[in-house]
């Protein structure tokens, strides 16, 4: 569980527990000058004094390396995740998910251009492990926001967006903002299985799901209200449809935020550095991604630590945009 406490007590209890011990070794002191030549007793005095004195100074105006030196943190250059885009690509373009041409032309319009990695993936499909980087995360968000929406799910047909009506599934961000599709989203919503999941997949894609959060706002993935909770659903849906374990959603979920969201995994890098002395890669996935780390409110306590300590780090370029 993130601490968000300031651990300013501790150091104010060190320093109560060295005043404390002054009092037996001045009356020590005193003892020996009763039994010492005068010199002899100065000398005693002047150690005792620069040996408890110096100790309360350096304590006080020395102290241990800070929070701002320990914070130095570092996120990955890339993650390769233990599943393939396999024929989900061709398969959302059949379904009528995504328009090719201005798919393509969204990223060369943003001097983004696809790889032919990336072209083939979306329309001959791969059987490649899926690798995300800098520059690969945008058109991985995309792709699977498009997959999240239109394979048929349980949490889509049941879960919590649904419990607001068919009538208000078009109001969402995630399916409002779906704009690359050749048919509207709400006629895309869970409307095409996709992949196949057995009753222990499902489930464990649910489970999964109502712990994954994100910073943009207060919702588990279960509740994919936005492109990136969307996305993330359809990440969880792929890795499980291929054998994935919940350990290795957990640890996808972490990195692959890590690139959605490169200044918030910083400034929570950053945190767990500083107040735990923990490295990223280190870090328990479950509480890297979790309500108390990584939701909305969670995350602000995060930053608003890091603000008053004088922490807050600049991730590189990229971002977290909610649309494509």
């Amino acid at each position: 569980m993130v601490n968000l406490r300031d651990e300013g007590n501790a150091e104010e209890k060190g320093t109560a527990g060295q005043g404390a011990g002054l009092a037996p070794s001045r009356c020590r002191a005193r003892a020996l000058m009763s039994r010492l030549p005068m010199r002899i007793a100065l000398l005693v005095l002047l150690t005792l004094a620069l040996g408890l004195g110096g100790g309360l100074l350096l304590g006080r105006h020395f102290p241990a390396p800070t929070a701002a030196d320990r914070a130095k943190v570092s996120l990955p250059d890339s993650f390769t995740l233990p599943a393939s885009y396999g024929n989900i690509g061709p398969a959302l373009l059949a379904a009528g998910a995504i328009d090719q041409e201005r798919f393509v032309k969204l990223y060369a319009d943003a001097g983004q251009p696809l790889t032919e990695e990336q072209l083939a993936a979306l329309r001959k499909g791969s059987s490649s492990p899926i690798v995300i980087d800098r520059h690969s995360a945008r058109f991985l968000l995309n792709l699977l926001w498009a997959f999240g929406l239109t394979n048929q799910n349980a949490i889509l047909q049941t879960g919590p967006m649904a419990q607001y009506g068919t009538e208000k599934i078009g109001s969402f961000a995630s399916t409002a903002g779906w704009t690359m599709g050749v048919k509207p989203a709400t006629s895309l919503y869970g409307s095409v299985r996709i992949v196949e999941l057995t009753s222990e997949q499902q489930a464990l894609v649910e489970q999964v799901a109502t712990a994954v959060y994100r910073p943009c706002c207060g919702n588990p993935t279960s509740f994919p209200d936005c492109n990136h909770g969307m996305a993330m659903l359809g990440i969880l849906e792929l890795m499980a449809s291929q054998g994935a374990s919940e350990d290795d959603m957990f640890t996808a979920a972490k990195y692959v935020s890590a690139f959605w969201f490169p200044q918030q995994t910083l400034e929570l890098a950053t945190f767990l550095k500083a107040t735990q002395g923990l490295d990223f890669a280190k870090a328990d996935a479950r509480l890297v991604v979790g309500e108390e780390s990584f939701s909305g409110s969670g995350f602000q306590a995060v930053h608003q630590k890091l603000l008053t300590d004088g922490l807050l780090p600049q991730a590189p370029g990229g971002g977290n945009n909610c649309g494509v």
